[in-house]
């Protein structure tokens, strides 16, 4: 534990230092190779998402809606 206060003496200089030092209990070392895997993995699942969202999206291209845009309107006329 390297805090507390630290005294150096040179002939009749007297000097002082205060140390404040934390450690860090629950820290992870990052490295250029687990950050290059976060990088490459959250790649991966945005490409296998938009793959994803494509094919649910995608599969009533071809078809017509069976609604139609012009309406039978009902021959009574207050209706109308």
């Amino acid at each position: 534990d390297p805090r507390g206060l630290y005294m150096c003496e040179t002939g009749d200089k007297r000097s002082s230092l205060q140390v404040h030092y934390r450690m860090c209990q629950n820290c992870i070392e990052v490295d250029a190779p687990t950050i290059s895997g976060i990088v490459i993995a959250d790649v991966v699942a945005t490409l296998f998402l938009a793959v994803a969202v494509y094919c649910i999206t995608g599969h009533d291209r071809g078809r017509t809606s069976r609604a139609s845009d012009k309406q039978n309107l009902i021959s009574n006329e207050l209706y109308q």
